[in-house]
């Protein structure tokens, strides 16, 4: 498995941002305001969004190519920096008009005390421009992944998706937004819960949940809707049939990031073989670790595998 994961070249395509963690002690309440002082003590610079999902690709141990906008600032040049240290080869096109999305993080005691969000949409001709290179890298990938995260680099999702299924790709997407047809005849998608609310409209019951999750699936065309339910798991819907694996057990610290991980690891397996079921085990048993450490984070496939093999 390892030989075919180290082969495999994985395009994604989505919304970048810089996630910048600052943390620190508190000790005190401000004379100012009734708020908490954090002192701060250090800080640390990730990847998050799109440059999570490719993150997380190469650490289960494939060649991930990342695709996206960004503005020419200094988030901009520190995200390159945190890509290249984490093996990631980027086409990152830029537009001067905005910033590069950035989440700020403030964390005391372990516990976050307050994000601060920076973000613009990228102007229309930069994407254009994006499309163009995303032609040309869609002859050397294997597989695509879309991850959507609504700050506008996927405005053209539809037209880029047609592209790809031209050329008999497996194509996977994280959505966002309540109009699923823009993800029309992708392989799969992965929303959570919330997320497919926000499509379909609530239920009252897990059977019209179930009912409405295989109507979407049915009239998107996919082979495959995964929906990830947090603590109660996740679920798969495939036709004919239904797969259901239970959360893993284990304590939550924070969610950021669990979808990317679920995303990637399931486009690595179905990229290299893998089938539907042990697939999901795969992303499953990856989530559950990820959501046990914090921050946006990945579990690499040496941490996964051998959970794997305890399971059976």
């Amino acid at each position: 498995m390892r030989e075919r994961l180290s082969q495999l070249r994985v395009l994604v395509v989505g919304d970048v941002m810089l996630d910048e963690y600052w943390f620190g002690d508190v000790k005190r309440i401000s004379p100012e305001a009734p708020v908490p002082i954090v002192k701060i003590a250090r800080a640390e610079e990730r990847a998050g969004g799109a440059a999570n999902v490719a993150r997380n690709v190469v650490a289960f141990g494939a060649r991930a190519t990342l695709l996206s906008v960004v503005g020419a600032d200094s988030a901009a040049e520190r995200l390159t920096r945190v890509l290249e240290a984490n093996g990631i080869e980027h086409r990152l096109q830029v537009d001067p008009a905005i910033r590069t999305t950035t989440k700020l993080r403030i964390i005391g005691q372990q516990q976050q005390m307050l994000r601060v969000d920076f973000e613009d949409v990228p102007s229309r001709d930069v994407l254009y421009a994006k499309k163009s290179e995303f032609v040309r890298l869609i002859a050397t990938a294997d597989v695509v992944i879309f991850s959507d995260y609504g700050k506008g680099a996927l405005d053209h999702v539809d037209e880029l998706i047609a592209l790809v299924k031209t050329l008999g790709k497996q194509i996977f997407v994280d959505p966002k937004g309540d109009d699923y047809r823009r993800y029309a005849g992708a392989t799969a998608i992965t929303p959570n819960l919330k997320e497919l609310a926000e499509a379909v409209g609530s239920w009252s019951s897990p059977e019209q949940m179930d009912a409405k999750a295989e109507a979407l699936r049915l009239e998107l065309g996919l082979e495959a809707l995964l929906v990830t339910m947090g603590e109660q798991g996740m679920k798969l819907f495939l036709s004919g049939r239904v797969i259901h694996r239970p959360a893993q057990a284990r304590e939550v610290f924070d969610v950021s990031g669990a979808g990317d991980t679920v995303i990637a690891a399931l486009a690595v397996m179905l990229g290299i073989g893998v089938g539907w079921e042990d697939a999901i085990h795969f992303a499953n048993t990856a989530a559950g670790l990820v959501v046990s450490k914090l921050g946006t984070s990945v579990a690499s496939f040496d941490e996964v595998e051998p959970l794997l093999r305890d399971a059976g």
